[in-house]
C-alpha cells in the first residue's frame, strides 16, 4: 500500500508541473495585459504601471518570468491579483471552503443516490421501476449543467418560490439570526447548487453501476453463495453489491474533474462565493496570476482525487495490494 501511495504521490508531482507550465504557456499567449484595468485606466501614472511591471517580473523576457514563476510557486508565493486588490492566496483561502462544502456535499450525495437508483435497477430488472429509472437518469445524463441550473433556478426559486436564487447567506439577516438559523439558512442556498450537480452526476453512477452489478450478478461465486443457503438479501448485499462497487470507486477520480468544471457554470449561475465563480471573473479581467493559481489548485483537487479512488480501491480489492508489494 506504501508503494502504491508513493507512487500515485509522485505522478501527482509531475501533472501538477506539468498543469502549471501549460497554463503559464497558454496565459501568456492570451490577449490582454495581466495589470488588467491598471492599463487602461486614465488615473493611473505610466510611471505607476511600469513600477508595478518591474515588481512583478512582467517586463522580463518570458523564460525569465517563467523561471521567477517557478521559484515563487515553490515558495508558495501565488501572486498579487489585480483585480481582487490582494494578494492570490488571499482570494483562494476565502473561496476554496464554500467550493469544498459545494463539492463535499454533491459528492456524497450523487454516489448515496447513483448507487442506490443503480441497485434498485439491477435487482429488478425489465420491470417498470427500472424503465422509468432509465429514462430518468438519460434525461440527466444528456442534460447541460448550465441548463439544468437555469430550469432549477426557474422553477423552484421564481415559479415556486421555495429556495433563494443566489448566494450563499442571506446578507440582510444573516447576522441577526441565531446559530441554528445561520445553519438553516445556509443549507436553504446550497439545495439548488448542490442537487444540480448530485442529479448530473448520479445518472452517470447509476449507469455505470447498474452494469456493474449485473455483471458480477452472473459470476460463479454468487451462485455458490444461493447454493449455501443464504438469502437472496445476503446475496446481493454482502456479494454482488461489495464487488460490484469497485468499478464505481474508479469513477471517484473522474468525478472531481466534472465537479471542478461544473462548479464554474452552477457556481456562477447561482452566485455561489466560490473558485469557480472566482475564475470566471478572473478570466473576464485577464487576472493572470489568479487564473494559473485557480487552475494549479483545480489540478491539485483532481490528483488528489485520482489518488483517493486508488487508495480505496486498494482497500476494497486484496488482489491490487497483493500486487503492490
Amino acid at each position: 500500500m506504501r508503494a502504491l501511495v508513493a507512487r500515485r504521490l509522485l505522478q501527482a508531482v509531475v501533472i501538477v508541473a506539468i498543469a502549471a507550465t501549460a497554463t503559464f504557456l497558454l496565459v501568456q499567449l492570451a490577449p490582454g495585459d495581466p495589470l488588467g484595468d491598471l492599463v487602461t485606466n486614465p488615473r493611473v501614472p505610466a510611471e505607476v504601471r511600469e513600477r508595478l511591471r518591474e515588481r512583478w517580473g512582467l517586463d522580463r523576457p518570458v523564460h525569465e518570468q517563467y523561471a521567477l514563476y517557478v521559484r515563487n510557486l515553490a515558495r508558495g508565493d501565488l501572486g498579487w491579483s489585480f483585480s481582487q486588490s490582494r494578494p492570490v492566496a488571499h482570494a483562494l483561502v476565502d473561496a476554496l471552503p464554500n467550493t469544498m462544502l459545494l463539492m463535499g456535499v454533491a459528492l456524497i450525495g450523487a454516489f448515496v443516490l447513483g448507487v442506490a437508483t443503480g441497485v434498485v435497477r439491477a435487482a429488478r430488472r425489465g420491470s417498470v421501476a427500472d424503465r422509468a429509472l432509465g429514462a430518468g437518469t438519460l434525461f440527466f445524463y444528456s442534460m447541460p449543467d448550465f441548463w439544468l441550473a437555469i430550469m432549477a433556478m426557474l422553477v423552484f426559486a421564481y415559479w415556486v418560490p421555495i429556495f433563494p436564487t443566489s448566494g450563499m447567506t442571506t446578507a440582510v439577516i444573516y447576522d441577526y439570526l441565531s446559530p441554528a438559523g445561520k445553519l438553516l439558512d445556509r443549507l436553504r442556498h446550497l439545495v439548488l447548487p448542490a442537487t444540480t450537480l448530485v442529479l448530473l452526476l448520479a445518472a452517470i453512477i447509476a449507469r455505470y453501476q447498474r452494469a456493474a452489478f449485473l455483471d458480477v450478478a452472473t459470476q460463479d461465486f454468487v451462485r455458490t453463495a444461493r447454493a449455501k443457503g443464504l438469502t437472496e438479501r445476503a446475496v446481493l448485499w454482502r456479494h454482488v453489491l461489495r464487488n460490484a462497487l469497485l468499478p464505481v470507486i474508479t469513477l471517484l477520480g473522474l468525478a472531481l474533474p466534472m465537479l471542478v468544471g461544473g462548479a464554474v457554470f452552477i457556481e456562477h449561475v447561482f452566485a455561489w462565493p466560490g473558485m469557480g465563480r472566482l475564475v470566471v471573473v478572473a478570466i473576464a479581467a485577464r487576472d493572470h496570476s489568479l487564473v494559473m493559481a485557480i487552475v494549479i489548485l483545480g489540478s491539485v483537487l483532481v490528483t488528489l482525487g485520482s489518488l483517493l479512488a486508488d487508495v480505496l480501491y486498494a482497500v476494497a480489492d486484496p488482489r491490487l495490494r497483493l500486487h503492490a508489494r
